[in-house]
């Protein structure tokens, strides 16, 4: 392949990249706190100490339903928050949940005020937040299991 084409390539990937992620909170995690569908309470502080995925959805989105398998993998080991972003009211989510047997911790943003404090514009996005509650790396659009697994490996570091 031609250098040139390589070059190109890398450009425009980081200019999607780029374009995509503007606007997302950097820094230090927002506070999110708040009673899951399971009716447990979960927050970031509480969850401080190991690396932590915060995961905004949405249940009309397909690249997210390709996702869900990874991000419920990914619960198993790490402690995981899923924000499900403007898919209508607690029943309707939680029956979309139930449906699709989906473990994971889920918050309702039915009017996608979380979704505003992180800067969040697309699902699916990804956050990876380390033992701090720093924010390490961001991830818009389907991130595979591997590449969650590994940014999630470095945030402990």
């Amino acid at each position: 392949m031609n250098l040139g084409w390589v070059v190109l390539t890398v450009v425009v990937i980081m200019a999607v990249r780029a374009y995509t992620q503007r606007g997302i909170v950097q820094g230090e995690a927002p506070p999110l706190e708040g009673v899951t569908l399971a009716g447990e309470w979960t927050s970031l502080v509480e969850l401080r100490g190991t690396p932590v995925l915060v995961h905004f959805w949405a249940t009309w989105c397909p690249v997210c339903r390709r996702e869900q398998g990874t991000i419920e993998s990914i619960a198993q080991e790490y402690p995981v928050v899923t924000i499900a972003m403007q898919s209508g009211r607690v029943a309707e989510v939680r029956a979309y949940v139930r449906e699709n047997a989906l473990n994971a911790p889920v918050l309702v943003d039915e009017f996608g005020d979380i979704a505003r404090v992180y800067g969040v514009r697309a699902v699916p996005t990804s956050f990876i937040l380390d033992r701090h509650g720093m924010i390490r790396f961001v991830e818009v659009g389907y991130t595979t299991e591997a590449g969650l697994r590994a940014r999630l490996w470095l945030a402990g570091l």
